[in-house]
């Protein structure tokens, strides 16, 4: 019987391993899905009320509050623009706990309103993820700068390490 524990005890944590994975993902696509869609509330609500944002040339943005009016002022100033196609890849998940980071690369090809030329953009994410009391993961933390095509291109997609 004692030599049965330590067994389901593995098979436990790689199921809870596999499932913070999974919730990861979740993030992922929910994030993809809120920035393709340019929804401000779905975007906000993968913050944690302390959450900051470091932007290129911006002081840091620090709490749900200001990060939503940051959202609500990019939104004024592109009124009527449409997000004609978003991608995000993510790479190399670790976690501890209930923190996980990861690194991404997006791209976004934005079609704006009045004739003006569409803005085409890439970026690169650096997010430390929180999982909440309710089991969903959150931005606690998201940096990024100026990216270029095809930095990832020989980075393994998905990359999960945890470390020991």
């Amino acid at each position: 019987m004692a030599g049965k524990i330590p067994g389901a005890l593995l098979i436990f944590a790689c199921g809870a391993s596999l499932a913070a994975d999974a919730g990861i993902e979740e993030f992922n696509r929910a994030l993809i899905q809120a920035t393709t869609r340019m929804d401000n509330a779905a975007a906000l609500a993968l913050w944690e009320d302390d959450g900051i944002t470091l932007l290129p040339q911006t002081q840091p943005i620090i709490g749900k509050k200001a990060i939503a009016k940051f959202l609500e002022d990019v939104s004024a100033q592109l009124s009527g623009a449409r997000m004609e196609k978003f991608e995000m890849r993510c790479f190399d998940i670790e976690r501890t706990g209930n923190f996980a980071t990861e690194w991404c690369e997006e791209h976004q090809h934005v079609m704006l309103p009045d004739g003006k030329p569409p803005f085409d953009g890439r970026g690169k994410m650096l997010l430390v993820l929180h999982r909440g009391t309710d089991g969903k993961w959150r931005m606690r933390r998201e940096m990024w700068n100026e990216g270029i095509a095809g930095v990832a291109d020989d980075a393994s997609s998905k990359t999960v390490k945890t470390p020991k």
